[in-house]
This record gives C-alpha cells, structure tokens and sequence, in this order.
C-alpha cells in the first residue's frame, strides 16, 4: 500500500513538473516576441514589417510593436487607455487584417504593461512628459518611414491625450481617430452613468459610487461591465483578460504588470496641461477628426463625444456609430472597424492632396536601440 502511495505521489510530481514546464514555455520562454507576417503558403510576406524592440523616448524605455504588410502604407499610431491600460496585449485579436492598410504601431508607455518599472520615479508620471515622449515617437515614426504625416488614434484615456496633441503639433498628423471618447464635464458623465444605471437596475444610483479613493468621478468598472457598458453583451473582463493572455508580444510577467502599472498611473498620474479629462475642451483642431463610437459605450459615454464633436470646430469631421460596440469597438468589431479606418484614409488622403504633396514612399523600419 505504502509503495502504491509512493508511486502515485512520484507521478503526481512527475506531471506537476511536465506541466509546470509547459506554462513556463507557452507563458515565458515562446512569447515577447511578435510572429511574422505570412502569407497562405507560411511564407514571410516580402516587404512586410514586425518589430518588437523598446525605444528611449524622454530617456525612458519603452515598448514599441510596429505590424504591417506593406512599408509603403500610411503609418498608424495607437494611443492607449488608462492612462495605464496597453492595448499591445489585445493587437493579435484584432488588427491582423487592419496591417493589409496601415503600418500599426502600438506603444506601451512609461508605467504601462511592457515598460512598466517599478523604480521609475513617479515625478515623470505627468501629462506634458507623455506628450512629449508622443512627440518624440511620432518624429522617430515620420523620419524612419518618410512620412510627413502620421494617423493618431486615441483611445479612452488615450483620445484625451491625442486630442491634445494634435492642438500643439498639428503639422505631425494626417487626421486624429477618437475611439471611446473622452468628452463632457464630470456632471455630464456622473449623469449620464447614473441613468445608465438606473435603467439596469430599476432604481436611481447610489451616488456613493460615483466618486472613488483618488477622487475620479464615475461609476465602478465592475458596475458597467456588469451591465454591459463597457463590453456589449458581456457582463466582466473575462474576455479581455483571456485575450491578453494569448498575446504572442506577452510574456507572463508583462501580463501580471498590465494591473501593476494601470493602479499606479490612475493614482500617480499628473495633470499639468489644461484641459484635465472632464474639466474642459478643446474648441478646435487644424487636422480631421473622426470619433469612432460604440452606441452602448457608458464608460467614456459615447452620446457625450457625438455632442462634443458638434461643438468642435475642424476642417473635416465626422462620427461612425458601432451598434454591437460598447467601450471598445476595434476589438468588438474588428472588421468593421478595419473598413472604417480605410474609409477614412481614403477620405484624409484626398483632403491632404489639394493641399500638401503626397507622402514619400516608406523607409526602412526604425533603427534597434
């Protein structure tokens, strides 16, 4: 009996340590790195462009993934949320066909998931210190590719801290895509969610929920995804957090500091530019501003961005509404959105030709570090 014992516990540890090896592989020793671009025969797509490498910008490194099928195409520069949520970690999920127009570009900034340092020291953690070290990608993106002009997306967080860069640097940008909008004042939010939540739960909100330890207002995360603000159809994270984990460009550890970096820039962030989110607008913009909106969006309520687009003076502008979209509509509805981005390429494109000659053709990708 006492042998039977020993043998089975033998096995249990043999499988332990089988099994152990494999989540260090799948999790560890095969991701942070990004896949090829191939096509259907598994060849690499000549021409094409994958680069994972961290770049110094504002004498902080930081993780740069740049993705696309062509290098002659327009460059794309995704702006995430939070401010300390990355969107690297869900790119696989939903821009593999969108790397067929754009030349892709997700940065995980100072704080955030990939480049996020836990002896960073927390004075650099302000608003002017991201914009400049947006700037600065965004000068190393138009150099290395010959591109006058880049396309800016913004999104949550991210389309506040856009919209302020294209006011200061119109001259870098072809046109600015807001996605999940930050607009209003914080009454028109607290408002908007409060009736959001009403309507959920058949009773007025609870205004204790509206203001939390760092003084943000708006409802909990766990209140709208709960009922679906801020993913159409699903009631948690779950589905992003599943997504993340299966991201090629995703060790472990760079997953485990997603939470890590997105609690420390909500508290320590610094607001030294004007407007602050929720506490102002800016009027007008020299470059075209399109808003991409998912109709059940409660987090950055979209019904408050389509108003302030009204109001925003820009020499071409126009929303496109996501019906099955909540907060995230490029990875709700990724083709859609991908059909949306070439529409409006396509519309920036022509509006840019009667006005400045056409972009160069593409260079090299960026230099290592």
């Amino acid at each position: 009996m006492k042998r039977s014992l020993r043998i089975l516990a033998a096995a249990a540890l043999a499988l332990a340590v089988v099994a152990g090896g494999m989540i260090f592989y799948l999790f560890v020793m095969s991701r942070g790195r990004t896949p090829p671009i191939v096509d259907s025969e598994g060849r690499v797509v000549p021409g094409s462009i994958t680069s994972l490498e961290t770049h110094l910008l504002g004498g902080a490194e930081q993780w740069v993934l740049i993705r696309g099928r062509d290098s002659t195409n327009p460059v794309l520069l995704f702006l995430h949320g939070g401010p300390g949520m990355p969107a690297m970690y869900l790119a696989h999920a939903f821009q593999r066909e969108l790397e067929r127009d754009f030349l892709v570009v997700h940065w995980d900034r100072r704080g955030a998931g990939k480049s996020f340092d836990a002896a960073a020291p927390r004075e650099s953690l302000t608003v002017r210190r991201t914009l400049e070290d947006t700037y600065e990608l965004t000068r190393s993106l138009r150099r290395y590719f010959g591109r006058p002009r880049i396309y800016l997306v913004g999104h949550s967080w991210g389309s506040y801290l856009g919209l302020l860069a294209v006011r200061e640097h119109p001259e870098y940008y072809a046109a600015f895509i807001g996605v999940g909008q930050v607009a209003g004042d914080s009454a028109q939010l607290a408002a908007t969610q409060r009736e959001f939540l009403a309507r959920h739960t058949g009773k007025a909100a609870d205004a204790t929920r509206f203001a939390s330890s760092t003084g943000a207002v708006g409802a909990s995360e766990d209140d709208l995804f709960r009922y679906g603000g801020e993913l159409y159809g699903k009631t948690s994270f779950r589905p992003l957090l599943v997504t993340g984990l299966r991201a090629p460009e995703y060790t472990l550890l760079d997953a485990w500091n997603v939470r890590r970096g997105a609690s420390v820039l909500l508290r320590q962030m610094k607001y030294d530019v004007e407007p602050r989110p929720y506490g102002g607008e800016i009027a007008e913009a020299d470059v075209p501003v399109f808003f991409v909106l998912g109709r059940h969006d409660y987090v950055t309520p979209s019904q408050l961005a389509a108003s302030y687009l009204d109001r925003l003076q820009a020499p071409l502008k126009g929303v496109t509404w996501f019906e099955r979209s909540a907060h995230f509509p490029f990875f709700e509805e990724p083709e859609r959105f991908r059909t949306e981005l070439v529409r409006i390429r396509d519309t920036v494109a022509l509006f840019w030709a009667e006005r400045e000659p056409p972009d160069s053709v593409g260079r090299p990708p960026m230099a290592r570090r």
